[in-house]
């Protein structure tokens, strides 16, 4: 049998690293990491976070499955749902992971650990909430060192954060051209001069960056921290974080279904044809709801006790729906910003450390309700191109066509020619029938929408 390999996300730490086995995810613990390890067990700081469920819990598997020597012993972590990356989450995903990482550096230091690392990475939505998975996080406090991480948080969290509330648009996703955190001279170049007037965005961004230009560090203005300078440190990031907020402007789709509602019992009509389908259907577990505006259709699906990814292009709506999951401890939804005509591609190392958002996408069930005449009119993808996206991420399909009659279709050419010419009915079933069959059809009464319910050849 072969060793077991590390992921290929999981490379930077000497400690450890983490591995697929049989479908299930380890991670081991080298010897130089023993010290480390060994007191955040003994100490209680591992129990104290997991049972208070910041922390994944873990249970220890004395066996060796990489042969490696270095080999000190095995976790099985909890196992997540799904995976998402940071610059798929929406502000308050976000601005959440950065409170948990600060609330666990003071959780900690209670008991003798620091954070090594402070990464957006290392935690995930898992059972309604943003809870911190990496456990080789946690390091024996040294009060002869500062925080070796406050700049790697200050480029993953704050300046992400900061970049979004000063600009009202959802900047923090230019994390996915900057992975590592956007660094401190980009950030301070992008804030408005009037930032420099907040104390703590002055002292942790733009005299941060100052002191940190190249030439500026020395041993000599490297001070030590002790846990009361730590602790004012940790509390001035929180400070800051806590007063951020959200964009909270209407888009095109952050009130769609309220909109819709208004045009007579249309959605109430769509959702008893897709319910009906939904308890007809064997076997669902997993589900994906694409062009998911604000999770109306996901809820639906999720009360099914199907787990079900909430992908949507628009920032506000996935916020919101967010802080709807997080209010009401929804372990069933996992909200992400996808834009399907460019979604989130494989990047890091080789472009293989953080895999594409269709690679990780593989579901029992995809939902594309109201979405086919936005791919194909507004973005010019081809009926083929869209069978093929769906056709990657899931073995089932519910999908609405909506005809170019449609007044919402023909609201999309209002500023546009028409060459769409393929546009039709006929050819959407022709050219979906290659890569799927057709299960049912169902007219919405009172529109000429048509929902199908397709399965993967």
């Amino acid at each position: 049998m072969p060793a077991a390999q590390p992921h290929l996300a999981s490379y930077r730490d000497p400690s450890g690293f983490i591995f697929e086995k049989d479908g299930i995810f380890y991670r081991q613990v080298n010897k130089v990491f023993k010290d480390h390890f060994e007191f955040f067990i003994s100490s209680d700081c591992y129990k104290h976070l997991a049972e208070k469920k910041l922390l994944i819990s873990h249970d220890e598997v004395k066996e060796n499955f990489s042969g490696d020597d270095n080999w000190l012993t095995t976790l099985e972590p909890e196992q997540l749902s799904y995976t998402s990356y940071p610059y798929e989450w929406s502000f308050d995903m976000l601005k959440d992971a950065a409170l948990l990482t600060l609330q666990l550096m003071k959780e900690s230091i209670a008991f003798g650990m620091t954070l090594k690392d402070a990464t957006p990475y290392n935690v995930q939505w898992h059972n309604g909430r943003m809870t911190f998975i990496d456990t080789l996080s946690f390091e024996k406090y040294d009060e002869t060192k500062p925080w070796i991480a406050y700049r790697q948080f200050c480029e993953c969290f704050l300046g992400p954060l900061l970049l979004t509330h000063y600009s009202k648009q959802p900047l923090h996703n230019l994390l996915l051209s900057w992975p590592d955190g956007i660094p401190l001279p980009v950030i301070r170049s992008l804030l408005p001069f009037r930032s420099r007037f907040s104390l703590f965005t002055y002292l942790h961004i733009h005299l941060h960056e100052k002191l940190t230009r190249p030439g500026k560090q020395t041993k000599q203005n490297v001070s030590a921290f002790s846990k009361t300078k730590m602790l004012n440190l940790v509390n001035s990031l929180e400070s800051v974080i806590k007063g951020l907020k959200a964009p909270s402007s209407k888009t095109n789709w952050s009130d769609y279904y309220e909109e819709a509602g208004q045009r007579g019992d249309y959605v109430e009509q769509k959702k008893i044809i897709i319910e009906k389908w939904l308890n007809e259907i064997p076997g669902i577990q997993t589900a994906v709801d694409l062009g998911a505006n604000d999770g109306y259709f996901s809820e639906l699906v999720s009360s099914k006790n199907v787990f079900t990814v909430s992908a949507e292009a628009d920032a506000v709506c996935v916020n919101n729906l967010y802080l709807q999951c997080k209010e009401k401890k929804k372990s069933s939804i996992h909200p992400a910003i996808i834009d399907l005509t460019n979604p989130s591609p494989a990047i890091g190392v080789n472009n293989k450390e953080r895999s594409s958002f269709i690679s990780r996408t593989k579901t029992d069930l995809a939902l594309a309700l109201a979405l086919i005449h936005h791919l194909c009119i507004g973005k010019n993808m081809s009926f083929a191109q869209c069978a093929e996206l769906l056709a990657n991420v899931s073995k089932q399909l519910i999908i609405e066509f909506v005809p170019k009659q449609d007044a919402k279709t023909q609201l999309l050419l209002q500023n546009k020619k028409d060459i769409y010419t393929y546009y039709s009915v006929e050819e959407f079933e022709k050219v979906f029938s290659t890569v799927f069959s057709i299960e049912k059809k169902e007219s919405i009464s009172g529109t000429q929408r048509i929902l199908y319910l397709m399965k993967k050849k």
